[in-house]
């Protein structure tokens, strides 16, 4: 069985945010350990290099931990674990999120590593023993690497897709579950064992996986739809979402596994956790005694992880619910070539309306250099966009529908029928690089919907070059061809138009 959930709480010990700065920091990890001792539950607790520093916080946990649970390292940079390293802070407090500051990025590759040596060394110094799980909300894969060659990181966690959050973007990626990165990019799955490194990344937060993708850009970038419990009108706050997520996020067939990751920061102040973290807690703890889930550690999914796959595997999370009853459906595909999202809409027609590629030659933006800025972004190779270059989609005509059949054919296989309601059944049957459509009628297509000028604001150029689509983005080129059908050029795009009754789409990214 594997359905599984780590409920991971990470703390700081210093909060200057405004409305914030005299929260009490210590409460909700109090509250926390007596969840999860009351309802056995095992827990992952990741120590900022504040937190192990100062406050109340390493003795608590030595004295309160049981033995099924873990401690590991938050890897935000702050000024005391900077300074201690030799190196100047140029934050704006003792611990700042901006991205030039705040995270690894922001520091020369041998800076990173001389931050990374003094944190081990004081939490071994500590705890007797060097961390074996990390987490951050983003990190590079120098600093990824070096943590495992010099002091043995097996396991980590970084932050689920988001568009501009906090001032950080990571979009394209893995969608949901575990992946192992590419030696060139922490955020992308590499395609071969050689080029990959060895450590399971877990993806945070418990994404909403209708209504995320697509949660509103403001001020702050995009809008939290998770199963964090400090948001209470959707997402973990709320009693009947939790339900629903739960329930779909493990839906069947999901492939390698099914995750979610549960927990809180603590820098949020019990307060706004009271209403949602229990309820979790107690819906988690019931889930495992009826053996729908397995509750357990970062680091013990980390080494499951590891002894299952060599490389990355396929999952997927499907969802044929939807808790705001506006018709939506959808299903995430995910390999270590790509990912894709078949999406129901409200009017009831099925569109593909994401669809990314993983490049393991696609360098992220700070593996060598320093990020100067308070944001920064790390993205996949995009087919299709459909929040990015919105309005745009890739869309099936016949009409309103509904999934039918959707099956697990073998390891990286799926197979799903979509029932039209005038009648007739399209399957569709993704493997990683590819996507095959069978169509009840002859001369059938996809509508395929864009505006370049769009998606070349978002630095992805779009051309239809003999009867294939030629991308380019972040400095790589790469395709859409039809090894059945043709491409048509239309007004708002082009048209995917079938041979017969049967349209096969390849992906290809140059070497």
């Amino acid at each position: 069985m594997n359905n599984i959930v780590n409920i991971v709480n990470f703390i700081r010990a210093i909060e200057p945010r405004i409305g914030r700065d005299e929260l009490d920091l210590f409460e909700p990890v109090r509250e926390q350990m007596a969840m999860a001792k009351r309802l056995k539950l095992p827990t992952t607790w990741l120590l900022q290099y504040d937190a192990l520093i100062q406050g109340p916080f390493v003795e608590f946990l030595k004295r309160e931990m049981p033995e099924n649970h873990e401690v590991g390292i938050w890897f935000e940079t702050v000024q005391p674990n900077v300074e201690a390293a030799g190196i100047k802070w140029r934050g704006r407090w003792a611990w700042d999120w901006h991205t030039d500051v705040g995270f690894s990025v922001g520091y020369t590759p041998q800076e990173r590593e001389r931050i990374a040596d003094v944190f081990v060394a004081k939490f071994a110094e500590i705890f007797g023993r060097k961390p074996a799980v990390m987490g951050s909300w983003l990190f590079d894969a120098h600093l990824l690497e070096y943590l495992r060659r010099e002091h043995g990181l097996r396991t980590a966690c970084n932050c689920k897709d988001q568009y501009g959050t906090d001032g950080y973007t990571l979009w394209g990626g893995y969608w949901a579950n575990a992946y192992y990165p590419s030696r060139k990019n922490s955020y992308l799955p590499a395609q071969h064992e050689s080029e990959q490194i060895p450590v399971p990344v877990f993806r945070m937060l418990g994404s909403d996986p209708l209504y995320q993708y697509t949660a509103g850009v403001g001020g702050n970038g995009q809008s939290v739809i998770t199963l964090e419990p400090v948001y209470e009108g959707i997402g973990g706050g709320s009693k009947p979402w939790i339900d629903w997520f739960l329930r779909e996020n493990f839906r069947e067939p999901h492939f390698a596994m099914a995750y979610a990751q549960a927990g809180q920061e603590n820098s949020f102040g019990w307060p706004k956790m009271r209403p949602g973290l229990p309820y979790q807690y107690e819906r988690l703890a019931r889930l495992r005694d009826e053996g729908a889930i397995r509750v357990e550690t970062l680091g013990e999914s980390g080494e499951w992880f590891r002894q299952n796959f060599r490389v990355t595997p396929v999952s997927a999370v499907v969802t044929l619910e939807d808790w705001k009853k506006e018709n939506h459906a959808g299903i995430w595909y995910l390999s270590r070539f790509g990912r894709l999202n078949l999406f129901r809409t409200e009017k009831r027609e099925l569109t593909i309306r994401d669809w990314q590629l993983f490049d393991e030659n696609c360098e992220e933006p700070f593996l060598n250099s320093v990020c100067r800025t308070p944001a920064c972004t790390y993205d996949a190779l995009p087919v299709m966009d459909g929040m990015l270059w919105h309005p745009a989609a890739i869309t099936l005509p016949g009409g309103p529908g509904g999934f039918g059949a959707i099956e697990r054919l073998d390891d990286e296989t799926m197979r799903i029928e979509w029932k039209r309601d005038n009648g007739g059944i399209v399957t569709i049957t993704l493997k990683p690089g590819t996507v095959l459509l069978e169509f009840p009628q002859e001369a059938e297509a996809l509508e395929f919907r864009f505006d370049p000028a769009v998606a070349e604001r978002h630095r992805t150029a779009v051309e239809l070059e003999s009867g294939r689509l030629e991308f380019r983005h972040n400095r790589r080129s790469y395709r859409l061809l039809a090894e059945a059908g043709a491409f048509e050029r239309t007004s708002g795009g082009c048209r995917l138009a079938a041979a017969g009754k049967v349209l096969k789409l390849r992906t290809e990214v140059d070497a």
